[in-house]
């Protein structure tokens, strides 16, 4: 029987219930680092510790982990009740943000620069980058991640990267989400939780209204998305006092909704550029008849997405 996740999610996004399951894809994640946790077992590749330089994977914050998740989580622990979008694909995982949730621009920045020099090692097709820096970036620093995105973006790496949770004034989006050729998620949870005053499109970043370019490009469900709890793996002597999942809500999950459709179709379609990926996975969306500035192209579909 579906979970929570799997139930109104999946059905949102109109996700088949098929062979679909982004085997092959690898997907680079940049947050707060993974834990062990029993629903990633397998699934990372390598891992990259930008900010202690440690050598073993960890996960000090939990929200790289509860990310990782939703993309290829397993399910193994709730018995694929909470399963990722994407649970055959493989993950190159670079911890940018410490203990706290904080990061800055140059482990971001150090980051991206590795990934570009080893992506044809790892076979990444994907970045996903739940991450924000706010806006408040000088314009010659806002300028170089935006070319070290363009610069990915032009190895033929799809970039999917959150709007930011400073909403909902305009011209708010994150300015890592505001580079032109990536692939900006919004939050919006359809009629989930109309009622509630915190849902997670309240305060989903917002682009210009008035600008040219258009942002962000789509949005996805990110209220109360259940996904792995790092404490799991952490406290390995308490297990029974920390359950295996936990709910979070932010553009920070809803990024990693719209990754994992991305890896779904990288599978069907294995020739398929960034750019035709990025093409077919807006204009295929539904469109919510919200503003430009909060929506974007709509609400992205799997189905469509995959047809």
């Amino acid at each position: 029987m579906p979970g929570f996740f799997m139930e109104r999610v999946r059905r949102q996004l109109e996700v088949p219930d098929d062979t679909i399951d982004g085997n092959g894809v690898t997907i680079a994640v940049l947050d707060s680092g993974i834990s062990r946790h029993p629903d990633l077992r397998g699934k990372i590749l390598c891992f990259q510790d930008f900010v202690g330089k440690r050598n073993l994977m960890y996960d000090d914050n939990g929200h790289g982990t509860h990310v990782c998740g939703i993309l290829c989580g397993s399910g193994e622990l709730s018995n694929r009740r909470y399963q990722g979008m994407a649970p055959a694909s493989m993950l190159v995982v670079g911890k940018i943000l410490d203990a706290k949730g904080d990061g800055c621009l140059e482990h971001l920045l150090e980051a991206l620069e590795w990934i570009e020099k080893n992506r044809e090692m790892y076979h990444i097709r994907i970045i996903n980058i739940s991450v924000g820096i706010g806006n408040s970036l000088s314009q010659d620093r806002e300028c170089l991640l935006q070319k070290k995105l363009e610069e990915l973006w032009d190895c033929g790496v799809l970039v999917v990267c959150a709007a930011g949770n400073k909403g909902p004034a305009n011209n708010s989006i994150s300015s890592v989400g505001g580079c032109g050729k990536i692939l900006t998620v919004g939050c919006h949870d359809g009629s989930y939780c109309r009622d509630n005053p915190n849902r997670c499109e309240t305060y989903s970043g917002r682009g210009d209204a008035g600008a040219y370019l258009r942002k962000p490009d789509l949005v996805a469900p990110g209220t109360d998305i259940i996904s792995c709890n790092a404490e799991y793996a952490n406290a390995q002597s308490v297990l029974k006092k920390k359950r295996p999942y936990i709910a979070k809500s932010g553009t920070s999950m809803a990024t990693p909704i719209v990754t994992g459709a991305a890896a779904l179709a990288l599978q069907k379609y294995p020739d398929m550029t960034n750019e035709e990926l990025k093409q077919k996975i807006t204009i295929t969306a539904m469109d919510l008849n919200e503003p430009w500035n909060k929506q974007g192209w709509g609400m992205v579909n799997v189905r469509r997405l995959l047809s």
